[in-house]
């Protein structure tokens, strides 16, 4: 007789169950199961966190556009791989206390900027979600002809940002080091124009039925788009913050 599913309670033939998908060997919730599955949905090198990692650091483009269409076992997702960092990242941020210098981003800019620059360090996951509709916006406005709807380009966007917490996580020994010092500016350009970079390069291979010439175009284009509704969308929230502010 077939052993029956704990989950669905169907009768199961092989290793997972063919109505919910639920592995036929479940194991006792102790700290063995608890390791276990750290390892396996974190760690373990065939899948999940370092596997991404591995993937968006070697073939970026070419391993979304795999998800994308549907080769997607070994892959953290890109919500959860964005919320993961993100929260983790601001945890550490607060933790080491890393200040950044008045005159960096400058005393005369305004209670406003303060308060917005205030929230995005301590809700940095929100932060960089934020981030990713309005980036996938301007792809898909950019790269309209080549056929992915927008939800695939949220997904895409949405692994290019945790490609760029993953950098963060490089810089974050020189960021602790260098902690209220002007070199902080510095390191904060030179982090940009390397996440710029990487953008170009994922970009470049996801769509690679372009030329490499029309795909760095179109890339600018995406980076315009975004820079515009970026802009508009501050300067709203920010008119709405200072009358915030004055009432308060």
């Amino acid at each position: 007789m077939n052993p029956i599913c704990k989950n669905c309670e169907h009768e199961v033939n092989g290793n997972f169950c063919s109505e919910c998908g639920q592995s036929t060997h479940t194991h006792p919730i102790n700290f063995h199961y608890l390791w276990h599955d750290i390892q396996h949905g974190i760690f373990h090198f065939d899948k999940g966190l370092l596997f991404t990692a591995k993937e968006l650091f070697t073939r970026p483009g070419h391993s979304i556009r795999e998800f994308i269409e549907g080769k997607r076992v070994s892959h953290f997702k890109p919500t959860s791989l964005v919320f993961l960092l993100g929260s983790f990242y601001g945890l550490l941020y607060h933790f080491f206390h890393i200040e950044i210098p008045a005159n960096v981003t400058g005393e005369d800019t305004g209670q406003t900027f303060n308060v917005m620059g205030d929230w995005i360090t301590a809700h940095y996951a929100l932060a960089t979600l934020f981030t990713i509709p309005l980036l996938s916006i301007a792809s898909f406005l950019a790269f309209r002809k080549t056929g992915y709807n927008l939800v695939e380009h949220l997904v895409l966007n949405g692994f290019i940002a945790g490609q760029k917490l993953m950098l963060q996580f490089i810089f974050f020994p020189l960021l602790y080091i260098y902690s209220g010092t002007q070199t902080i500016l510095l390191l904060s350009v030179i982090s940009v124009f390397i996440d710029i970079l990487l953008a170009f390069w994922t970009y470049n291979q996801f769509f690679d039925t372009q030329s490499t010439i029309k795909n760095i175009l179109k890339t600018i284009l995406t980076y315009i788009y975004f820079f515009i509704m970026f802009t508009v969308l501050t300067i709203a929230i920010g008119l709405v913050l200072e009358l915030v502010i004055k009432k308060a």
